[in-house]
Order: structure tokens, then sequence, then C-alpha cells
């Protein structure tokens, strides 16, 4: 009885004197506030970006869509109605096909940026530069992603 009493007043020793320890710091913490972040300022103004995601090879086994033909289907079809300004980047991208298949070839991504405002208007224009792809290159459909984001020129 003994020998458990004495474990029991060393536990109990050990665990005061733990307490002891750490309550300062503890209790310091207390009457502080966690520092507050300055709030991001708000720049820009309000816009669409759509993302228009064209891969390259050709369903029927034709050669791929080459730079320079891209490059004229952008000069033709998409900046007359975008002249503001875009992005093309060049890429590599996979998809399921409709037979099922993993394509996996050369791509671009061509970004718009446009007034809010003008968003029903563009979206006609952008639904025909994807059927022109298309209907050009023997596509099986062009991506898109739509955002709505700040834009600050």
């Amino acid at each position: 009885m003994t020998l458990q009493l004495t474990r029991t007043r060393v536990a109990l020793a050990t665990a005061a004197a733990l307490l002891a320890v750490g309550a300062p710091t503890a209790y310091a913490t207390l009457g502080e506030e966690a520092p507050v972040a300055a709030p991001t300022p708000v720049r820009g103004e309000a816009y669409a970006e759509t993302r228009l995601l064209f891969g390259t090879a050709r369903p029927d086994g034709g050669p791929a869509v080459t730079d320079r033909q891209f490059m004229a289907f952008v000069d033709k079809e998409v900046t007359p109605d975008f002249p503001d300004g875009l992005t093309v980047q060049s890429g590599r991208g996979q998809w399921r096909d409709a037979s099922g298949t993993i394509e996996k070839e050369r791509s671009y991504e061509l970004i718009l940026l446009y007034p809010v405002g003008e968003a029903a208007v563009s979206d006609r224009k952008i639904e025909e530069i994807r059927r022109d792809y298309e209907k050009a290159f023997g596509q099986e459909s062009v991506g898109r992603v739509d955002d709505r984001v700040r834009v600050d020129f």
C-alpha cells in the first residue's frame, strides 16, 4: 500500500509541476488578440474570363493542326471579335474522345477577357469560334471554361 501511495503522490506532484510551468504561458496568451491581417485591396473592374481549349490532333487521322494554321485561325476568326487583346498559350493535353480512347495531343489555350456587361454578346461570338474551329479542323469539340475575375490594365 505504501508503494501505491508513493506512486500516486509522485504522479500528483508531476501533474502539479507541469501545470505550474504551463500556467503562466496560458494566462499570458489569454489576454492577447491574434494579429489581424490588413485587408487585400480590391482592384480592377468586373470581367468575364473565357478559356478555350483547342486540340490539334484530327480524329480522322489527318495531319495535326500546325502553329501556322492555328495562328491564321486566330487572326481570321478571333481577333476581329476580340480586338482589345487575347492570350494564346501552347500546351499538351489529353481527353477521352467519343469512342472512349484517351487522346494525347499538342494543344492551345486561348484566353479572352471582356467586361461582364458584354457577356451575352461575347458568348455568341465565342460559340461561333468554337463551331468554326470544330468544322475547319474536324474536331469533336473545343473545351470552354468561364470564370468571373477582376481586371486592371
